[in-house]
Protein backbone atom coordinates (compact mmCIF):
# COMPACT_ATOMS: atom_id res chain seq x y z
CA UNK A 1 0.00 0.00 0.00
CA UNK A 2 1.35 3.45 -0.77
CA UNK A 3 2.92 5.29 2.15
CA UNK A 4 0.48 8.18 1.77
CA UNK A 5 -2.14 5.83 3.30
CA UNK A 6 -0.19 5.49 6.55
CA UNK A 7 -1.91 8.46 8.20
CA UNK A 8 -5.29 6.75 7.71
CA UNK A 9 -4.22 3.79 9.84
CA UNK A 10 -2.97 5.44 13.02
CA UNK A 11 -4.40 2.64 15.18
CA UNK A 12 -3.03 -0.23 13.06
CA UNK A 13 0.39 -1.63 12.40
CA UNK A 14 0.65 -0.26 8.87
CA UNK A 15 3.37 -2.68 7.78
CA UNK A 16 1.14 -5.65 8.69
CA UNK A 17 -1.83 -4.57 6.59
CA UNK A 18 -2.50 -6.79 3.61
CA UNK A 19 -4.36 -5.27 0.65
CA UNK A 20 -6.32 -8.44 -0.01
CA UNK A 21 -6.95 -9.76 3.49
CA UNK A 22 -7.70 -6.28 4.91
CA UNK A 23 -9.49 -4.82 1.88
CA UNK A 24 -12.64 -4.01 3.85
CA UNK A 25 -10.67 -2.08 6.49
CA UNK A 26 -8.61 -0.32 3.82
CA UNK A 27 -11.74 0.77 1.97
CA UNK A 28 -13.62 1.88 5.11
CA UNK A 29 -10.69 3.92 6.43
CA UNK A 30 -9.97 5.48 3.05
CA UNK A 31 -13.62 6.44 2.54
CA UNK A 32 -13.96 7.85 6.05
CA UNK A 33 -10.64 9.64 6.47
CA UNK A 34 -9.02 9.76 3.05
CA UNK A 35 -8.69 12.51 0.52
CA UNK A 36 -9.45 12.43 -3.16
CA UNK A 37 -6.06 10.86 -3.94
CA UNK A 38 -6.89 7.95 -1.62
CA UNK A 39 -10.24 7.40 -3.30
CA UNK A 40 -8.66 7.48 -6.76
CA UNK A 41 -6.06 4.93 -5.68
CA UNK A 42 -8.79 2.67 -4.25
CA UNK A 43 -10.77 2.77 -7.47
CA UNK A 44 -7.67 2.11 -9.53
CA UNK A 45 -6.52 -0.79 -7.32
CA UNK A 46 -9.79 -2.52 -6.35
CA UNK A 47 -12.14 -1.30 -9.09
CA UNK A 48 -15.48 0.43 -8.69
CA UNK A 49 -17.57 -2.75 -8.62
CA UNK A 50 -15.54 -4.40 -5.87
CA UNK A 51 -15.58 -1.25 -3.73
CA UNK A 52 -19.30 -0.81 -4.31
CA UNK A 53 -19.99 -4.40 -3.24
CA UNK A 54 -17.94 -4.07 -0.06
CA UNK A 55 -19.64 -0.79 0.86
CA UNK A 56 -23.09 -2.27 0.20
CA UNK A 57 -22.28 -5.25 2.45
CA UNK A 58 -20.93 -3.12 5.28
CA UNK A 59 -23.31 -1.61 7.84
CA UNK A 60 -23.70 2.07 7.15
CA UNK A 61 -22.79 2.80 10.77
CA UNK A 62 -19.17 1.96 9.86
CA UNK A 63 -18.98 5.13 7.75
CA UNK A 64 -18.99 8.82 8.46
CA UNK A 65 -22.24 10.15 7.03
CA UNK A 66 -20.84 12.87 4.71
CA UNK A 67 -18.24 10.49 3.26
CA UNK A 68 -20.82 7.75 2.74
CA UNK A 69 -23.17 10.12 0.93
CA UNK A 70 -20.44 11.26 -1.43
CA UNK A 71 -19.04 7.81 -2.22
CA UNK A 72 -22.59 6.51 -2.72
CA UNK A 73 -23.25 9.22 -5.28
CA UNK A 74 -19.94 8.61 -7.05
CA UNK A 75 -20.39 4.83 -7.23
CA UNK A 76 -24.15 4.76 -7.72
CA UNK A 77 -24.88 2.95 -4.47
CA UNK A 78 -28.60 3.00 -3.84
CA UNK A 79 -29.07 0.49 -1.03
CA UNK A 80 -26.96 0.27 2.09
CA UNK A 81 -26.98 -2.37 4.76
CA UNK A 82 -28.47 -1.07 7.97
CA UNK A 83 -27.54 -2.46 11.32
CA UNK A 84 -27.22 -0.68 14.60
CA UNK A 85 -23.63 -0.50 15.77
CA UNK A 86 -24.41 -2.74 18.77
CA UNK A 87 -26.05 -5.38 16.52
CA UNK A 88 -23.01 -5.33 14.25
CA UNK A 89 -20.57 -5.73 17.15
CA UNK A 90 -22.67 -8.55 18.62
CA UNK A 91 -22.72 -10.39 15.29
CA UNK A 92 -18.92 -10.13 15.01
CA UNK A 93 -18.47 -11.56 18.50
CA UNK A 94 -20.84 -14.44 17.77
CA UNK A 95 -19.11 -15.40 14.52
CA UNK A 96 -15.67 -15.32 16.09
CA UNK A 97 -16.67 -17.66 18.90
CA UNK A 98 -16.49 -14.97 21.58
CA UNK A 99 -19.54 -14.79 23.79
Amino acid sequence: MPLFFKSLFWSYNFSNLDLDRDKKRVIINAVNFGKWKHWLWLIDFYGKNRIKKIIEETPETEFREPALKLISLLLGIKKLKYASRSDYIRSKKNTSGIR
